[in-house]
Protein backbone atom coordinates (compact mmCIF):
# COMPACT_ATOMS: atom_id res chain seq x y z
CA UNK A 1 0.00 0.00 0.00
CA UNK A 2 1.21 3.18 -1.02
CA UNK A 3 1.67 6.12 1.78
CA UNK A 4 0.31 9.30 0.96
CA UNK A 5 2.39 12.00 2.09
CA UNK A 6 1.04 14.10 4.72
CA UNK A 7 0.03 17.31 3.07
CA UNK A 8 1.38 20.48 4.91
CA UNK A 9 -0.36 23.42 5.58
CA UNK A 10 -0.08 27.18 4.59
CA UNK A 11 0.54 28.16 8.36
CA UNK A 12 3.21 25.07 8.57
CA UNK A 13 5.24 26.04 5.39
CA UNK A 14 5.53 29.87 6.83
CA UNK A 15 6.22 28.65 9.89
CA UNK A 16 9.04 26.53 8.09
CA UNK A 17 10.03 28.93 6.03
CA UNK A 18 10.43 31.45 8.81
CA UNK A 19 12.79 29.19 11.35
CA UNK A 20 14.97 28.44 8.11
CA UNK A 21 15.52 32.02 7.21
CA UNK A 22 15.89 32.39 11.39
CA UNK A 23 18.82 30.21 11.64
CA UNK A 24 20.81 31.70 8.45
CA UNK A 25 20.02 35.57 9.39
CA UNK A 26 20.60 35.06 13.47
CA UNK A 27 23.99 33.98 13.12
CA UNK A 28 25.19 36.19 10.62
CA UNK A 29 23.14 39.45 12.67
CA UNK A 30 24.76 38.11 15.93
CA UNK A 31 28.08 38.33 14.62
CA UNK A 32 27.98 41.47 12.77
CA UNK A 33 26.63 42.97 15.96
CA UNK A 34 29.42 41.26 18.33
CA UNK A 35 32.25 42.34 15.34
CA UNK A 36 30.96 46.23 15.51
CA UNK A 37 30.56 46.01 19.17
CA UNK A 38 33.83 44.97 19.80
CA UNK A 39 35.35 47.94 17.11
CA UNK A 40 32.88 50.67 18.99
CA UNK A 41 34.41 49.71 22.22
CA UNK A 42 37.76 49.68 21.31
CA UNK A 43 37.15 53.10 19.75
CA UNK A 44 36.08 54.42 22.31
CA UNK A 45 39.11 53.71 24.44
CA UNK A 46 41.70 54.38 21.83
CA UNK A 47 40.44 57.41 19.81
CA UNK A 48 40.54 59.99 22.70
CA UNK A 49 44.27 59.36 22.79
CA UNK A 50 44.96 59.83 18.98
CA UNK A 51 46.54 63.67 18.07
CA UNK A 52 44.30 65.37 16.29
CA UNK A 53 46.97 65.75 13.02
CA UNK A 54 47.00 61.74 13.30
CA UNK A 55 43.12 61.33 13.14
CA UNK A 56 40.98 60.72 9.93
CA UNK A 57 37.48 62.20 11.20
CA UNK A 58 39.72 65.75 11.73
CA UNK A 59 40.18 65.75 7.86
CA UNK A 60 37.18 64.15 6.60
CA UNK A 61 34.44 64.98 9.48
CA UNK A 62 33.26 61.65 9.67
CA UNK A 63 32.94 58.62 12.17
CA UNK A 64 35.19 55.97 10.89
CA UNK A 65 34.90 52.68 12.49
CA UNK A 66 37.62 50.73 13.39
CA UNK A 67 39.74 53.74 13.68
CA UNK A 68 40.80 53.34 17.16
CA UNK A 69 41.20 49.80 16.79
CA UNK A 70 43.47 49.88 13.78
CA UNK A 71 46.01 52.79 15.97
CA UNK A 72 45.48 50.43 18.69
CA UNK A 73 47.00 47.14 16.45
CA UNK A 74 49.53 49.61 14.45
CA UNK A 75 50.74 50.88 18.45
CA UNK A 76 51.20 47.80 19.79
CA UNK A 77 52.98 45.99 16.66
CA UNK A 78 55.55 48.81 17.17
CA UNK A 79 55.96 48.19 20.62
CA UNK A 80 56.70 44.82 19.89
CA UNK A 81 59.43 45.87 17.24
CA UNK A 82 60.70 47.79 19.34
CA UNK A 83 61.21 45.52 22.33
CA UNK A 84 63.15 43.25 20.54
CA UNK A 85 65.96 45.57 20.06
CA UNK A 86 68.56 46.27 22.54
CA UNK A 87 67.54 49.78 23.35
CA UNK A 88 63.63 48.27 23.53
CA UNK A 89 65.06 45.52 26.12
CA UNK A 90 66.42 48.18 28.30
CA UNK A 91 63.61 50.12 28.42
CA UNK A 92 61.16 47.54 29.01
CA UNK A 93 63.70 46.13 31.69
CA UNK A 94 63.60 49.62 33.27
CA UNK A 95 59.98 49.96 33.27
CA UNK A 96 59.56 46.90 34.54
CA UNK A 97 62.21 47.06 37.36
CA UNK A 98 60.13 50.11 38.51
CA UNK A 99 56.96 48.05 38.60
CA UNK A 100 58.80 45.28 40.50
CA UNK A 101 58.90 48.12 43.43
CA UNK A 102 55.61 48.31 43.55
CA UNK A 103 53.86 46.52 46.16
CA UNK A 104 50.16 46.11 44.73
CA UNK A 105 50.99 46.75 41.43
CA UNK A 106 53.89 43.89 40.74
CA UNK A 107 51.52 41.31 41.67
CA UNK A 108 49.26 41.71 38.92
CA UNK A 109 51.98 42.15 36.58
CA UNK A 110 53.52 39.19 37.16
CA UNK A 111 49.95 37.23 37.17
CA UNK A 112 48.94 39.42 33.86
CA UNK A 113 52.23 38.86 32.43
CA UNK A 114 52.73 35.42 33.50
CA UNK A 115 48.78 34.21 32.37
CA UNK A 116 50.03 36.24 28.41
CA UNK A 117 53.13 34.82 27.85
CA UNK A 118 51.28 30.97 28.59
CA UNK A 119 48.65 31.66 26.09
CA UNK A 120 50.43 33.27 23.57
CA UNK A 121 53.60 31.53 24.02
CA UNK A 122 54.65 29.52 20.44
CA UNK A 123 55.26 26.22 21.39
CA UNK A 124 52.70 25.95 24.48
CA UNK A 125 50.19 23.19 24.07
CA UNK A 126 47.47 24.49 26.25
CA UNK A 127 43.94 24.00 25.47
CA UNK A 128 45.17 22.06 22.34
CA UNK A 129 43.71 18.60 23.35
CA UNK A 130 40.13 18.10 24.47
CA UNK A 131 39.02 14.74 26.99
CA UNK A 132 36.43 13.39 28.91
CA UNK A 133 36.75 12.75 32.80
CA UNK A 134 34.37 11.21 34.86
CA UNK A 135 32.43 13.99 37.40
CA UNK A 136 30.22 14.82 39.48
CA UNK A 137 30.31 10.62 40.09
CA UNK A 138 31.69 7.54 38.05
CA UNK A 139 29.58 6.64 35.12
CA UNK A 140 28.99 10.48 34.77
CA UNK A 141 31.52 12.25 32.30
CA UNK A 142 32.31 16.04 31.71
CA UNK A 143 33.88 17.85 29.12
CA UNK A 144 37.63 19.30 29.61
CA UNK A 145 40.59 21.13 28.28
CA UNK A 146 44.14 19.86 28.75
CA UNK A 147 46.20 22.77 29.99
CA UNK A 148 49.49 20.39 30.36
CA UNK A 149 51.38 18.69 32.99
CA UNK A 150 51.37 19.35 36.69
CA UNK A 151 54.33 21.49 37.38
CA UNK A 152 55.68 22.92 40.47
CA UNK A 153 54.84 21.77 44.06
CA UNK A 154 51.71 20.13 43.06
CA UNK A 155 53.59 17.99 40.88
CA UNK A 156 55.75 17.15 43.61
CA UNK A 157 53.06 16.57 46.08
CA UNK A 158 50.70 14.65 43.36
CA UNK A 159 53.29 12.68 41.55
CA UNK A 160 54.60 10.94 44.33
CA UNK A 161 53.16 7.53 43.69
CA UNK A 162 54.32 7.63 40.18
CA UNK A 163 51.07 8.67 38.67
CA UNK A 164 51.29 11.74 36.48
CA UNK A 165 48.52 14.11 36.87
CA UNK A 166 47.47 16.46 34.46
CA UNK A 167 45.97 19.89 34.42
CA UNK A 168 42.79 20.04 32.86
CA UNK A 169 39.95 22.98 32.98
CA UNK A 170 36.23 22.24 32.98
CA UNK A 171 34.39 24.92 32.15
CA UNK A 172 30.44 25.48 32.36
CA UNK A 173 27.46 25.62 30.09
CA UNK A 174 26.93 27.62 28.12
CA UNK A 175 29.39 30.20 29.64
CA UNK A 176 32.99 28.73 28.85
CA UNK A 177 34.75 31.67 30.45
CA UNK A 178 34.30 30.48 33.92
CA UNK A 179 35.13 27.08 35.71
CA UNK A 180 37.20 24.71 37.75
CA UNK A 181 41.00 24.01 37.63
CA UNK A 182 41.37 20.67 38.30
CA UNK A 183 44.72 17.65 38.54
CA UNK A 184 43.56 14.99 37.13
CA UNK A 185 45.50 11.44 37.06
CA UNK A 186 46.40 11.13 33.35
CA UNK A 187 45.32 7.69 33.31
CA UNK A 188 41.59 8.73 33.53
CA UNK A 189 41.19 10.93 31.28
CA UNK A 190 39.63 9.74 27.77
CA UNK A 191 40.75 11.83 25.33
CA UNK A 192 39.19 13.01 21.54
CA UNK A 193 40.03 13.79 18.74
CA UNK A 194 37.73 16.72 18.64
CA UNK A 195 39.77 20.38 18.86
CA UNK A 196 39.23 22.50 21.36
CA UNK A 197 36.92 24.93 18.75
CA UNK A 198 35.00 22.11 18.22
CA UNK A 199 34.62 21.31 21.89
CA UNK A 200 33.51 24.75 22.93
CA UNK A 201 31.03 24.79 20.10
CA UNK A 202 29.37 21.46 21.85
CA UNK A 203 30.17 23.01 25.11
CA UNK A 204 27.91 26.38 24.53
CA UNK A 205 25.13 24.22 21.99
CA UNK A 206 24.64 22.26 25.44
CA UNK A 207 25.16 19.51 23.02
CA UNK A 208 23.50 20.24 20.19
CA UNK A 209 25.86 20.95 17.75
CA UNK A 210 28.23 18.00 17.49
CA UNK A 211 31.53 17.72 15.32
CA UNK A 212 31.86 14.66 12.85
CA UNK A 213 33.66 12.14 14.20
CA UNK A 214 35.18 9.31 11.47
CA UNK A 215 36.76 5.96 13.26
CA UNK A 216 40.03 5.65 12.41
CA UNK A 217 39.63 2.12 10.92
CA UNK A 218 42.43 -0.46 12.20
CA UNK A 219 45.73 -1.43 10.25
CA UNK A 220 45.00 -4.54 9.26
CA UNK A 221 47.40 -7.31 10.04
CA UNK A 222 48.78 -9.56 7.40
CA UNK A 223 49.58 -13.43 8.47
CA UNK A 224 53.49 -14.45 8.40
CA UNK A 225 54.53 -15.75 5.09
Amino acid sequence: MTEIPERISLAGRLRNNFLTGLIICAPLAITIWLTFTFIDWADSWVTPYIPQRYDPQYYFNITIPGTGLLMALVFITIIGFLGKNLIGRSIVSFGESVLQRMPLIRTIYRSVKQILETVLKEQSTSFKKCGLIEFPSPGMWALVFISGDAQGEVAAKLNSDGEEMVAVFMPPTPVPTAGFLMFVPKSKIVMLAMTPEEGAKLLISGGLIAPQYKPVAPIPVLPPA
